[in-house]
């Protein structure tokens, strides 16, 4: 018998924006939110997710959604924070490291 060696989950942090953002989609749209989602906290983001850090800071990262939709987020001591769910057009607001942080 052969044990994988996986890498554990990640811990999940949902912010409020991100879970009102959330509720606003539709439901096949938030089943796609889900599958991405689901992968970032299991650390296997796949390429078509496009994973990469927002500039110039690249304190938040953006993983894609849709064509339209993209999940903001961080990764930290183990933890994953889920931030926003925001249109491409909308990802500059996440591009600077916000002045205070919890």
């Amino acid at each position: 018998m052969t044990i994988s060696r996986r890498a554990a989950f990640l811990d999940v942090r949902w912010r409020e924006a991100f879970l009102k953002a959330y509720s606003l989609l539709p439901a096949d749209r938030q089943r796609s939110c889900d599958e991405v989602a689901i992968a970032l906290v299991k650390q296997e983001p796949t390429p078509g997710h496009r994973v990469k850090p927002i500039l110039p800071e690249k304190y938040f990262y953006e993983a894609r959604i849709s064509s339209g939709d993209r999940i903001i987020f961080r990764v930290e001591a183990g933890t994953i924070f889920f931030y926003d769910i925001v249109k491409h057009d909308d990802i500059a607001r996440y591009s600077k490291r916000p002045r205070t942080v919890r």
